[in-house]
C-alpha cells in the first residue's frame, strides 16, 4: 500500500522526462495553460458563486428542513429514512454541506445502523448536480433541463437503491 503514494510523483517525473526528451519548452506551455484558464475562470464564477449562495439559502431559509418534513412520508414510503432527507436534499446543491450532514447523522445514529448506512450509501450514490451544471454549462453553453432532470432523477433512484440494498444487507 505504501507504494502507492509513489503513483503521482512518478507519473509526474514520467512526463517530465518525455517532455524533456521531445524537447517541449515546459514553462511556456504552462504559462499558455494559465492564459487560457483565467478567461474559463472568469465565466465560471458568476455560476459558482450563485450556486453557493442558493445552497446556503436553501439551508439558512429552514426551508430544507421544511421540504424534508413534507417529503417524509414520500422517503418512508419508498424505503428511505426520512432521518436522511435532509441529506437527500442538499446532495445535488452542495457536496461540503452534505458532508458535514453525513457527519451529524453519523454522530446522532452511528455508522453501523441502518440509518448510518444509507446515509453514507446515499452520499456515495449522487452527485452535488448543480455545482457541476453550473462549471459545464458555463464553459459549453446549452440548454441545462434534461441533463440536469436526467441527473436528479437518477441520483434520487440511486439513494433508492442504496437504500434498499442497505436494508437487505
Amino acid at each position: 500500500m505504501r507504494y502507492f503514494s509513489l503513483v503521482i510523483p512518478a507519473l509526474f517525473l514520467l512526463l517530465f522526462g518525455y517532455a524533456l526528451f521531445r524537447r517541449v519548452r515546459l514553462y511556456d506551455c504552462f504559462t499558455d495553460g494559465i492564459k487560457e484558464a483565467v478567461p474559463l475562470i472568469l465565466s465560471v464564477f458568476p455560476y459558482l458563486a450563485a450556486i453557493l449562495m442558493l445552497s446556503e439559502l436553501f439551508e439558512r431559509s429552514g426551508l430544507s428542513s421544511q421540504l424534508t418534513a413534507l417529503l417524509a412520508p414520500l422517503f418512508r414510503a419508498l424505503g428511505v429514512p426520512p432521518e436522511i432527507g435532509k441529506l437527500v436534499l442538499m446532495k445535488p446543491f452542495s457536496g461540503s454541506g452534505a458532508t458535514a450532514l453525513l457527519s451529524e447523522i453519523l454522530n446522532t445514529y452511528g455508522a453501523d445502523s441502518y440509518i448510518g448506512r444509507c446515509a453514507c450509501a446515499c452520499y456515495g450514490s449522487s452527485e452535488t448536480v448543480f455545482y457541476i451544471s453550473a462549471v459545464y454549462f458555463a464553459a459549453a453553453p446549452k440548454k441545462p433541463i434534461l441533463p440536469v432532470a436526467v441527473s436528479l432523477v437518477s441520483g434520487f433512484l440511486g439513494t433508492i437503491l442504496a437504500c434498499l440494498l442497505c436494508r437487505v444487507l
